[in-house]
């Protein structure tokens, strides 16, 4: 019990050593051991990731899921640990009310067929986000939520302690400038010895574990080309869903009748917007080269002379140096010296001005 007791008082003392020195350095009325550029240098980095890692996660959650309540639901079924319920997205919500209409309408009448095909492609996108939202929460957002769980908790742990240390080394100091007497001055330089040992020492550990946060760096942008190539497999998908359902309305009739009484002469006819069928989704490659240094584009720079292409869909001129363009119309282009690799010079008869090359499609 006496030993507990004064194991206490110790306590006490050091924690009172500790506040003293801290409110003199806050006052200006004691010296304040400064840590080596080096270190502080890891310190701010460390909490520049930290913040930013923060960031990134929350709009992420926010991409994947924008529904608040949802999010919050979520949030306490993980930290109750029980599995979160199913529940249909917005896309199979569509696709299910779609379908159930068109059977309520009839699936041999041209309207319900086709609200029952949109519904089946809207499902099909449904189950290609339900994938990439699995796909970005395991490989993006897990590696993220375990470094701010983990690894900057450890540090936040041992950099707290590295302040305590530093305190108890401030303190001494203090101690030894105040001493007066031969043995109150071996004492406190005993104790010296023994506090900037053990700062050292803290300091130390803390250096290598924010070393390790260049490790992180690398380790999250390794995640976070698994998530933009999550991204890229989704939209390409979504792509491929609306093509094809895109090719099955357009064997449909342009002019739709009543579902159950024939067409009325000089009713409103619904024709199906169309998509350039020609135009392609953008590759993905390892380097930042974009779509312009590809193909006939290179080609066509290279030689500076000049090729027919085919317009994929309307652009409206931004300015005077720039040309008009009308979807499925056929112009001349060719390369201009000092031209942004984006743009071609484009010629339609006597017009002439800047085009963008997206929305071209060279002719052999």
């Amino acid at each position: 019990m006496d030993f507990n007791v004064k194991r206490l008082a110790a306590d006490a003392g050091t924690f009172l050593s500790r506040a003293v020195q801290f409110t003199e350095e806050k006052l200006g009325q004691a010296e304040k051991t400064e840590l080596d550029a080096h270190l502080e240098n890891l310190l701010v980095r460390a909490e520049s990731t930290k913040q930013w890692t923060e960031k990134i996660m929350k709009q992420t959650e926010v991409l994947l899921q924008p529904n608040p309540n949802v999010r919050l639901e979520e949030f306490v079924y993980e930290k109750l640990e029980k599995k979160v319920r199913t529940r249909m997205n917005n896309h199979e919500l569509l696709g299910q009310s779609m379908i159930e209409s068109g059977n309520e309408f009839g699936p041999g009448t041209a309207y319900g067929n086709a609200l029952i095909k949109c519904g089946e492609t809207e499902k099909q996108i449904g189950g290609a986000e339900r994938e990439f939202i699995q796909s970005a929460a395991i490989n993006f957002l897990t590696p993220f939520r375990n470094f701010l769980e983990g690894d900057f908790k450890t540090i936040l742990k041992e950099r707290k302690l590295l302040q305590v240390k530093r305190l108890d080394l401030d303190a001494a100091k203090t101690r030894l400038k105040k001493a007066r007497m031969a043995d109150a001055r071996a004492a406190a330089e005993q104790e010296l010895k023994m506090t900037q040992s053990e700062f050292d020492r803290q300091a130390e550990i803390t250096r290598l574990l924010l070393e390790g946060v260049s490790s992180t760096h690398a380790h999250h942008l390794r995640c976070l080309n698994d998530f933009v190539e999550a991204q890229t497999t989704y939209y390409a998908q979504c792509y491929h869903y609306m093509v094809d359902l895109q090719k099955q309305l357009g064997s449909f009739p342009t002019s739709f009748s009543n579902n159950n009484q024939s067409s009325v002469s000089g009713g409103a006819s619904i024709s199906v917007p169309t998509i350039p069928m020609s135009a392609s989704l953008p590759s993905v490659s390892a380097g930042r080269s974009s779509s312009s240094a590809s193909g006939g584009f290179s080609e066509l720079r290279s030689s500076n002379g000049s090729r027919k292409a085919r317009v994929l869909y309307d652009y409206d001129a931004g300015n005077s140096s720039e040309l008009s363009l009308l979807a499925d119309e056929v112009i001349v282009v060719s390369s201009v010296p000092g031209m942004d690799s984006d743009w071609l010079m484009g010629e339609r008869g006597s017009q002439k001005g800047k085009v963008p090359i997206t929305y071209l499609e060279l002719l052999n």
